[in-house]
């Protein structure tokens, strides 16, 4: 998925619009706010490093300059914002630039507000450029075994070009370092995209998860950052005849057949009659809507970005930025790290015990093992299930934000909201957070206090709007 950051500009930019979404991976503006203390049942235990003898694991690492986060309350000089490959095309298109996860980044363009840009997702597409992501490939003859000791899915069981959600978690505690998608591509070949705002973290427990690994004797693992390739994300109910559009042989290539989950390396159309190199291309998203990820070589990132938008025309296709992508990831009920999910957060607590392997869940052998495994099963089952649970309400009254307390009946505290906003779609105030065990099930009647006054709420489905994934069949 260290929090993500962002500065008062979104706020100001997002409010203008009428919106204002609180934060957003891939989701992913984050518009950070010290919100209300969380307070946690496993305290976050990260990974001493001081102890950890040298490795002998081969590291690729490209070198990748590391940048501060930009932050709501600090505008140092020291501060130092990267650039995506798309910097100057988002310009060109009248891109309001923020920082956001050390970088500078979209967070609305001038064709269209930030409602209008989130309609325009649910029902044409739209084009995210989510180059600040930090792109990963491990290979080797240990990286199955490594990435299941640091993850609690089964990468084992994956098929070639399959994928699937995970987090990456600190020994002992089981909390969340970052949550990633893991894709397989190979025998001994694992491509993984994580959070833009976890970046330095993220390479520091990498670092020395692969140290205490090969340690233990792991076999080797060899570790390579894709430094300045492209990634966007086409999203929305037109994504797959626009990106059809553009394949340099749609004969060979039946998008149809490619499913949620899989990808494929595909070469596109450029302008100028020219066919890119082999991009990864990936259906799946972060707005609850079909769509596809595209990892691009960096010489060609801007090429295929213009590709798309002149093949598809603006009628088709638009650019969106960091706001709608926020809003729209909040409908489909998608955590954002720093804000649903931290260090101090385990799968369980957070709704994510699906991600977790049905033979990790015998075999274990992953961080925090001994605990997850126990959080699995309420106490009446042998297990000692969890305090508290993430779950979505739907608010009455003005929009519930980051760190808004929730109430029992008679006022008791019993949980804290960490990302809300007007829903589009809905038209209604959505928000999600933590609620106290017994309080999270569907149709529970709670209050949440905004300015000052208790607001009703009823607990309901984070997939607030169900999504439109291109599923294969049962």
């Amino acid at each position: 998925m260290k929090r993500l950051r962002a500065v008062q500009g979104v706020n100001a930019s997002i409010r203008s619009s009428k919106i204002a979404p609180r934060s957003c991976r891939q989701i992913s503006t984050a518009l950070h706010q010290k919100r209300a203390s969380n307070p946690s049942p496993h305290p976050f235990v990260p990974l001493s490093t001081s102890a950890l003898p040298r490795s002998k694991v081969t590291s690729r690492i490209s070198t990748l300059p590391i940048a501060r986060q930009a932050s709501s309350t600090s505008s140092s000089s020291a501060d130092i914002l990267q650039k995506t490959p798309l910097y100057d095309l988002n310009l060109a298109h009248g891109a309001k630039m923020v920082p956001f996860g050390g970088y500078h980044m979209p967070v609305q363009y001038s064709s269209l507000s930030v409602v209008d840009s989130h309609n325009f997702t649910r029902s044409h597409a739209s084009l995210f450029d989510v180059s600040h992501m930090v792109q990963h490939r491990f290979s080797g003859p240990g990286v199955t075994a490594f990435l299941e000791r640091i993850t609690p899915s089964s990468p084992s069981e994956l098929a070639p070009h399959h994928s699937g959600l995970s987090t990456m978690l600190w020994p002992i505690t089981g909390g969340i370092v970052d949550d990633t998608i893991i894709t397989r591509l190979g025998p001994e070949l694992f491509y993984l995209v994580t959070n833009a705002g976890c970046r330095e973290k993220d390479m520091k427990y990498f670092e020395d998860e692969l140290k205490q690994f090969s340690n233990d004797g792991g076999k080797e693992v060899k570790w390579e950052v894709l430094k300045d390739w492209g990634l966007v994300a086409l999203q929305g109910p037109l994504s797959e005849e626009i990106l059809e559009g553009v394949l340099a042989d749609p004969q060979e290539i039946k998008l149809k057949e490619l499913y949620f989950g899989q990808s494929k390396y595909m070469k596109l159309k450029l302008p100028g009659s020219n066919i890119s190199s082999p991009c990864l291309v990936s259906r799946g998203g972060y707005t609850g809507e079909d769509g596809f990820e595209i990892s691009i070589p960096p010489a060609e990132a801007v090429a295929v970005t213009e590709s798309l938008l002149q093949s598809a025309t603006p009628e088709k296709l638009q650019l969106a930025g960091l706001a709608a992508r926020d809003s729209l990831r909040l409908e489909a009920g998608m955590a954002l790290y720093g804000h649903d999910i931290d260090d101090s957060t385990t799968p369980v607590e957070a709704t994510l015990g699906w991600v977790i392997g049905k033979n990790r869940r015998a075999s274990g052998g992953f961080h925090g093992d001994d605990l997850i495994l126990k959080q699995l099963l309420p106490k009446k089952e042998g297990g000692i299930g969890v305090r508290r649970r993430r779950g979505g309400l739907i608010v009455q009254g003005p929009p519930a934000r980051e760190g808004a307390e929730i109430v029992d009946s008679e006022g008791n505290n019993i949980g804290v909201v960490t990302s809300g906003c007007p829903s589009p779609t809905l038209g209604k105030n959505i928000a999600m957070g933590y609620l106290k065990t017994g309080f999270h099930r569907l149709g529970t009647e709670v209050e949440v206090i905004v300015r000052g006054k208790k607001r009703p709420a009823k607990v309901t489905k984070m997939t607030f709007v169900p999504t439109k994934y291109h599923k294969g069949p049962a």
